[in-house]
């Protein structure tokens, strides 16, 4: 028997890939092999919002929410130049509002995500794929490839449970192949695709899983958001996780090289970091370490390439991005998304093939590059890493920064930001106003909004062209309208499209925020009106900085006055 899809890896990546299959190509045949056997441990656990929509399309979101894993609504940092702990949120410029658990996904839900044990999520969703139809073999490894150059011809199974479409030798066939095996990269290393690290900060992580930490007692699980907890130290950095009522994943990320320096076991070094960060040692307190440390290298890197004739790489098998941003498991999973949506028009549509691998292929590659950079400069701004001094510097330099609080922002408001969603403007998937936050703390100076700057907005779309690129929704593939000038695309759809219609109506900025109110009041389908209409400022911020809106002054004209702090759009004089 030929399979349709034969995917590598249970986890995360290959689990919401065949839940999305088999929603969406319910007929095709979809197996999924797992060399280990579920529950397992696993590294990872903090989420960031865009997995909510994923959970929620493939049908599992109410499971998930039903384990009761903490809310995340942002993180406490203490980072940068200050030795002050400071909030990131997602939710920007709103307060978290307390619902019972479980709770139905609206409002601000939508903006927030999870802490999880891993062990209990990642066998949430495997067993999801299955009961959509997946054929699932957990204990069962990948022993070989079988390739005629740059097509993958079958692949070689042992384990205790084989697969219904396996020869006597083991071997099982399918028009398509996917890679989700992680950083093992199975199917990558088999088509000798080579592997490039981007940044000098090569981390290796240490941690062990905590019982009865005082946070249960002071935050409440089930009570209210639940922040990851990041504190730097001269040589690395501890995260503070809640990932249960009673279990919460403390961890150690450090240069190898301090490592290896320091001639210290991970237990040891482990033990010495806890100690020497007073908030984290205080929230342990009385609490007990769960079995033995364990530890990882953990350092960016990038698949030089993601497909190729029958064959695809999703989640960290296609790169990894470090850590400190905690955006994993959100790579992978909505590129995993995004990768399921094409094999699914290829078994039923034969959508050109070319043109959507192609995309693909642009679009990961972006996204975990910019994750990369984004998590780079958060080292490179942090004046507490004496010892890693060395290596930040190394990064600034490989980024092209010069440090410059202004210009690193720059660097990162900017640059292509648009075109990574099609529907929002976002960074490295965080909303731009949550970056803007962000650079606020870590440059020291305040976040600026160009469009406070200015009162007359007008679209400029002279010397740009027209393409058509991908959106996934609802099952289907649509080719959206974009504008392209350069390497910056402007799509029409999503929050772009109502600002462009807006700026169409008027360009005096009383008017177009008035406008955009209008819009938004009469689009059924938005039931947060605030979030939609920062999400509109947000894109219009995008559309001045890369060159899409000219932005002149009309000194008899009100400005508006957009802040990260404030839940409301003020207009100077109105």
């Amino acid at each position: 028997m030929e399979y349709d899809v034969i995917i590598i890896g249970g986890g995360p990546a290959g689990s919401t890939m065949g839940s999305v299959l088999r929603k969406y190509a319910p007929t095709s045949k979809v197996l999924i092999l797992e060399r280990e056997v579920f529950p397992r441990e696993h590294v990872g656990e903090s989420q960031l919002p865009p997995i909510t929509a994923v959970l929620e399309e493939i049908g599992c979101w109410d499971k998930v929410e039903a384990a009761g894993f903490p809310i995340k609504t942002g993180a406490l940092y203490r980072w940068g130049s200050t030795d002050d702990i400071w909030r990131f949120d997602f939710l920007v410029g709103q307060n978290y509002e307390e619902k019972p658990r479980p709770s139905p996904l609206a409002g601000q839900r939508y903006q927030t995500t999870f802490h999880v044990d891993r062990a209990i999520f990642d066998e949430i969703l495997l067993d999801h794929a299955e009961g959509l139809g997946c054929e699932v073999c957990e204990g069962t490894k990948v022993t070989k490839i079988r390739r005629t150059g740059d097509h993958v011809d079958a692949v070689r199974v042992e384990g205790a449970l084989m697969p219904e479409g396996a020869d006597e030798g083991g071997w099982i066939r399918a028009k398509h192949y996917i890679d989700a095996s992680g950083h093992v990269g199975v199917l990558r290393r088999a088509m000798d695709v080579p592997v490039v690290e981007p940044t000098s900060l090569k981390n290796i992580a240490m941690w062990k899983y905590w019982k009865s930490a005082v946070w249960a007692e002071i935050d409440g699980v089930g009570k209210g958001g639940i922040r990851i907890r990041v504190m730097s130290l001269g040589n690395g950095w501890i995260w503070f996780i809640p990932i249960s009522r009673d279990v919460t994943s403390v961890g150690f990320v450090t240069h190898a090289d301090h490592y290896k320096q320091s001639g210290l076991s991970p237990a040891e070094l482990y033990a010495q970091a806890i100690a020497a960060e007073p908030n984290v040692a205080k929230l342990l307190v009385g609490a007990s370490p769960e079995g033995e440390i364990r530890s990882t290298k953990d350092w960016s890197f990038l698949a030089g390439r993601m497909a190729g004739q029958n064959w695809m790489l999703v989640g960290e098998s296609a790169g990894f991005a470090d850590p400190i941003l905690s955006g994993g498991m959100t790579l992978a999973m909505v590129g995993a998304k995004e990768a399921a949506y094409i094999h699914a028009s290829l078994l039923q549509d034969g959508q050109d093939e070319e043109w959507l691998k192609d995309w693909y292929c642009e679009t990961q590659t972006r996204r975990i590059s910019q994750h990369i950079k984004f998590a780079d400069y958060w080292y490179s701004a942090n004046g507490h890493f004496s010892e890693l001094k060395e290596f930040t510097s190394q990064i600034a330099a490989e980024a092209g920064l010069s440090l410059n609080p202004n210009e690193a922002f720059q660097w990162l408001g900017t640059g292509g930001f648009v075109s990574d969603d099609l529907a929002s403007p976002v960074v490295g998937t965080y909303r731009l106003g949550a970056v803007k936050s962000a650079m606020q703390i870590l440059s020291g100076l305040p976040a600026t909004w160009e469009i406070n700057k200015y009162n007359i907005f007008t679209l400029n779309l002279d010397g740009c062209t027209t393409i058509q690129v991908p959106s996934c929704h609802d099952g289907v593939i649509d080719k959206v309208k974009c504008y392209r000038r350069g390497t910056s695309l402007l799509p029409m759809t999503g929050i772009y499209r109502m600002v462009f219609r807006a700026l169409n109506r008027a360009s005096d900025a009383a008017a177009l925020v008035k406008e955009l109110k209008a819009i938004i009041a009469g689009t059924k389908e938005i039931t947060e009106p605030y979030n939609a209409l920062l999400g509109a400022l947000e894109a219009l911020e995008g559309m001045v900085s890369e060159g899409w809106v000219k932005a002149t002054v009309n000194e008899g004209r009100p400005f508006m006055n957009v802040t990260l702090d404030e839940a409301s759009v003020s207009m100077a004089g109105v």
